[in-house]
C-alpha cells in the first residue's frame, strides 16, 4: 500500500489531488468536532443569518486550512502532514476551550449564539491569529 501511495505522490498532479482530497476530508473531519463542542449549530445559525456563528466559522474554516496548509509545505509525506494537521487541529480546539472558559466576562457560546458579532468576530481573529503560530509550530 505504501508504495502504492508513494507511486501517486510522485505525479505532480495526482499529489495535488491527493493533498486537496485529504485536506477537504480533514476540515468536514475537523469542522464537524467544533460542531459536537459549540453550544449552538453552526449551520442551522448560519442558515438564519446568524453573522457571529458564519464569523467564528469562517475563522475556524481559515485557520483549520492555514494549519493543513504549514503542515503539507514542511513535510515530506502525506502522512506526515495528516498527523501534523491533526496536532495543530487540537491546539486550535485547546486554543478555543481557554478562550471560551478563560473569558470571565461572558460565555462566548452564549454570545456568539446570541448573534454578538463583535465576539464573533474576535473568536474568528483568534482561530485565524492562532493558526499561524500554530502553523509556524508544526512546520
Amino acid at each position: 500500500m505504501h508504495d502504492l501511495v508513494d507511486s501517486v505522490m510522485s505525479h505532480s498532479f495526482s499529489a495535488v489531488l491527493a493533498y486537496f482530497s485529504v485536506g477537504i476530508l480533514a476540515l468536514i473531519v475537523f469542522l464537524s468536532c467544533f460542531e459536537l463542542v459549540t453550544k449552538y449549530k453552526c449551520w442551522d445559525e448560519i442558515r438564519k443569518g446568524n453573522l457571529a456563528v458564519a464569523m467564528a466559522t469562517g475563522g475556524k474554516i481559515f485557520g483549520i486550512c492555514n494549519i493543513f496548509s504549514h503542515s503539507i509545505s514542511a513535510n515530506d509525506s502525506i502522512y506526515e502532514s495528516m498527523l501534523w494537521a491533526a496536532v495543530g487541529f487540537v491546539l486550535l480546539l485547546i486554543a478555543y476551550f481557554l478562550f471560551e472558559y478563560l473569558t470571565p466576562v461572558f460565555r462566548i457560546d452564549e454570545e456568539i449564539a446570541k448573534d454578538n458579532r463583535a465576539v464573533g468576530f474576535i473568536a474568528m481573529i483568534l482561530s485565524i491569529s492562532m493558526s499561524y503560530i500554530i502553523g509556524a509550530a508544526v512546520s
